[in-house]
Order: structure tokens, then sequence, then C-alpha cells
């Protein structure tokens, strides 16, 4: 019996067998990387826009993040889950015609304690304007605000020098004072020397027992100002000769509860006073929203911005595809001689523009990830790294391959291959 040896195909039969027939998207791939390597130079240098571009996009998102938790964080510290109860208008009728504003009372505090669960910390305060006599003469203009122990909870006041009065304080009607940091600092040079002295309001001595600051500086848009001092609330209602309250402060437990909790207080306080008078609940809630919504605004204005490199980038990489289709004319005509289609044509020259894009965006976005990440490693600051934006990044450098290699590609496809055959 006759044996038929079967010659083994040589590289160049399996090289025209597969021109001959439909490539395999992994030969696509294996081509765009062999002619990356042929031009190694050229792909970097135009590779450079992407990893620019990339690592742009991501840095800015977290800049923008690191912003609005820093904005956030900030105005938090003013009075976390904090209810401002304030009277804005309205009176009461008496006798002779006359009329009385229809201020909150100290009842109406304890009847929202009563009623509203989750409160922690509440605060009232008498507020009333005098000058102060410091001794040896000087007197200043100062704002005396009577309020409770809890008043220092409520609006997370930070105690600088000595301490704040207590319970015991209030109790005891102690003729005692706590001062804001920058009038300590006017009157007697620093904190630490602001404790201990004297002041005088209205001939009454009052000893200052400590210093405190607002957590977050205000600038003078809160009840507190610069010449501001506290004293304990019934003190202050000596000065005052009355109970009436023109705000009333309250902590929440949690944050999800002050919105309901706002809503439940005013309706308690409103049943308890004459219709016509108006009452607020002020809280950070929607402040903190707003907020956020702007500085989530800001941070996709600035990210499209950064965007911007990767369409300049996109130019580059299809200036440097046409390039490269005009270098690998007869290639193609080659290609195309041995039978392939004009779509295999097309599909090599713009996987080789995505590979390129794709590529320069994963080094962008190492690099994106990688500064904050180390900062944050190496800083005591809390780094917010968002990984939407890697993703976006990604998924934009893919775009930009496509977007801006279709051109290049096309043109590749459309070459004759009897006319590139003849180019020189």
């Amino acid at each position: 019996m006759a044996t038929t040896n079967l010659a083994k195909p040589t590289s160049f039969d399996r090289t025209l067998a597969s021109a001959r027939s439909t490539m395999m998207f992994s030969e696509v791939v294996r081509l765009a990387v062999d002619s990356f390597r042929a031009s190694k130079t050229r792909f970097l240098l135009t590779m450079l826009g992407m990893v620019i571009g990339s690592a742009s996009i991501i840095l800015v998102a977290t800049l923008g993040s690191t912003g609005k938790q820093y904005a956030i964080d900030q105005l938090t510290s003013i009075g976390p889950n904090k209810i401002e109860l304030q009277y804005n208008g309205g009176t009461v009728s008496g006798p002779d015609n006359t009329t009385t504003p229809d201020y909150m009372t100290l009842d109406d505090m304890r009847a929202v304690l009563e009623q509203v669960p989750g409160i922690v910390a509440s605060s009232p305060m008498l507020e009333f304007h005098d000058n102060i006599s410091v001794g040896g003469g000087v007197s200043k203009a100062t704002m005396l605000l009577g309020v409770s122990p809890q008043y220092r909870i409520v609006r997370n006041l930070v105690v600088v020098s000595g301490r704040f009065f207590d319970d015991q304080d209030e109790r005891a009607h102690d003729k005692v004072a706590v001062i804001v940091k920058p009038f300590a600092e006017e009157l007697y040079g620093n904190a630490n020397a602001a404790v201990g002295r004297i002041i005088s309001v209205k001939g009454i001595p009052f000893v200052v027992i400590g210093v405190f600051r607002e957590a977050f500086d205000t600038y003078g848009q809160s009840e507190i100002s610069d010449h501001t001092l506290l004293v304990p609330y019934p003190v202050a209602r000596y000065f005052t000769g009355t109970n009436a309250l023109k705000e009333i402060f309250f902590t929440m437990r949690d944050a999800s509860m002050v919105m309901p909790a706002r809503d439940h207080v005013l309706a308690i306080v409103r049943s308890r006073h004459y219709a016509s008078s108006v009452y607020s609940a002020q809280t950070l809630t929607e402040l903190l929203t707003s907020m956020a919504k702007i500085a989530d605004m800001l941070t996709i204005v600035l990210t499209l911005g950064a965007g911007i490199t990767l369409i300049v980038s996109g130019v580059g990489i299809m200036n440097s595809m046409l390039a490269n289709v005009q270098a690998r004319l007869k290639e193609i005509g080659i290609r195309k001689a041995l039978g392939a289609t004009s779509r295999e044509v097309r599909l090599q020259f713009l996987t080789e523009a995505v590979f390129l894009s794709l590529s320069g965006g994963m080094i962008g976005t190492i690099i994106g990830l990688a500064i904050p990440f180390t900062l944050g490693l190496l800083s005591p600051f809390k780094i917010p790294i968002n990984p939407w934006s890697a993703v976006i990044s990604l998924t934009t450098s893919v775009l930009v391959g496509v977007l801006f290699g279709t051109l290049p590609a096309n043109r590749a496809a459309r070459l004759d291959p009897v006319q590139t055959l003849k180019y020189e």
C-alpha cells in the first residue's frame, strides 16, 4: 500500500491562507502591536497627549471632590444637625390698643423637647447690647448672649482657653462669662491672658472663665460677632427682664432626622402662638445640598475643560494615523491583492488608533490615580478618589480612538490595490 507524504505548510503558506480568509480579531490586534513596535518613538509621542489628558481628567475630578468635601466639612462644623428656630414677626394686641411682639418662650422649647424625639442638645438665646467696662476707665461695645451650657454643643464651639460654663454655674446663677477669641485678643493680647479677668456689665462684675471660637469662621454672618460675650441664660434675664426668645437652637441625633424634625418643631411652635405670627426654622441641609450641587457642576465644567486636551490628542492621533497609512501604501496594496477586504483593512487601522489612545489613557489613568493616592498616604489630608473618574477617562480614551481613527481607517480601506502597488 502506497503512502502519501503531505508537506508541512510553511510560514508563507499560512500567511497566504490567512490573507485569503477572513481575519480573526486576534490577528488584527497582533498587526496593531507590530505596527506600534515598528514606530515606537512616533507612537509614544502621539500617546503622550492621551497620557496628559487622561491624568488631567482624574486630577481635576479629584480636586473637585476634595474641594467639595472640604467646603461641606467646614459648613457642617458650624453646628452639625442643627435646627435654628427664629421669630420673624407678629404681634399680640393688648389693652389700650398696644401691641407686643409674639416672641417664643422657654415653654415653647420645653414643649418641643417633650414632643420631638431625637433631640440631643438645645439652648435658648437672649440677646442684648451694652458697653462693658474692662477696667482702667476703658469700656467696649459688646453683644451679650444668654445661653445654656448645651449651646457649646449645638454650635460646635471650640474652647481655646479656660472652660465653658456648666449646669452648676447655670443653677447657681454664677456671674461668669465666656468671651470670643478675637475680643479676648483685642482686650488682653491673647486668649490665656483673658481667663480670670473681671469685666463689668451694668455695674455687675463677671469673671471671664473661658475663651472660645467658632469651629468655622463665619465672618460675622452668624449670631456670634467679634465682640460677643456668652453668659448663663438665667443671668442674662437680669438684664432683659423677660423670658422672650428670638432664637432657640436644637441639635438632632442624626442628619436624616433634621428635616422631619424641623417641620415638627415649626408645627408645635405655631400651634402655641397666634396665626399671624411668623416663625422659621433654619438648617444647614438646604445649604449643604445647594453647595454640593454647585461643587458638582464646577467639577463637571472643569473636567470638560480638561477633556479638551483629549480632543487635541485625538487630532494628533488622526494625523499620525494618516501619515501611517501613507507610509504603508504598498503593505495595504499587497494585503488587498491577496484577498483582504476593505472591512478588514478598516478594522486593522481603527484597532491601531484605539490601541494607541487606550494605551495612553491607561497610563494617564494610573498616573492620575497614583498622585492623589500617594499624597493621601504622605499627608494628613483626606483626599477622596472617585473611581468613576477612571471609568470616564478610559471610556473617553476609547471614544477618542474610534472617532479620530475612523478617517484614516476609511482612507486606507478605500485605497485601490493596483494604484498602491505602483506607489514608489
